[in-house]
């Protein structure tokens, strides 16, 4: 199914209040940084942005069977999302490799900074990555806030339910000048989460989020 056609019924769905769309470069490597609330933030994003984004999915999401593991798998090859084997340093440091290499070929990649959803509605610190690849790629970083998708698709649900969610793309982050070093990096997803925090209000936590 076209990404066009999917974007029109997904609006029936879940109402999207879009913000910020002027924000988003129409062109050049991006990174979209978001909160994470819901397994459909990732298509939430893609079906409203106002450019092709590109992300990775976990691979089971493409071999998943029944009826519903053949359209997520549909729906994800029709977004273009790329599978990744998740759960190790390995597979972590090859979805960075990935991600960067999706980047630096001019796209605009959306990453979660938290890591995992957040099941209590509460923002979790950031983890590195998304500075790792701002920073080596030079690539501009734009926050992103979600709001309502948990309630969309709340954790356990099989399929969305009807409910209005808002999209909120902040201004562009620039990070041009600092080194990738280790504490370059901390300053640098600290400031990033401060960014989406400022679209979403959530309340911030300075752990890591566990959830699985």
């Amino acid at each position: 199914m076209p990404v066009r056609t999917l974007s029109f019924l997904a609006r029936l769905i879940f109402r999207p209040r879009v913000l910020g769309t002027g924000n988003v470069p129409r062109t050049g490597p991006v990174v979209i940084a978001a909160n994470h609330l819901s397994f459909v933030d990732s298509v939430v994003i893609a079906l409203v942005a106002p450019r092709r984004v590109v992300f990775l999915a976990k691979a089971e999401y493409f071999t998943g069977k029944g009826l519903r593991g053949r359209l997520v798998r549909r729906l994800f090859h029709a977004l273009g999302a790329i599978p990744v084997e998740r759960g190790t340093y390995h597979s972590a440091r090859a979805s960075l490799d990935a991600a960067q290499r999706i980047i630096n070929g001019g796209n605009a990649f959306a990453i979660y900074p938290e890591g995992t959803r957040s099941l209590d509605g509460r923002l979790y610190r950031g983890r590195a990555g998304v500075a790792w690849l701002a920073l080596s790629t030079g690539a501009p970083v734009v926050p992103v806030g979600l709001q309502g998708t948990e309630r969309l698709q709340p954790v356990g649900s099989r399929l969305p339910r009807p409910h209005r969610v808002t999209v909120h793309f902040g201004r562009p982050l620039e990070f041009a000048g600092r080194e990738n070093t280790a504490r370059e990096r901390r300053r640098t997803t600290d400031e990033i989460m401060a960014a989406i925090r400022a679209l979403t209000g959530q309340e911030h936590v300075t752990e890591y989020n566990a959830a699985a």
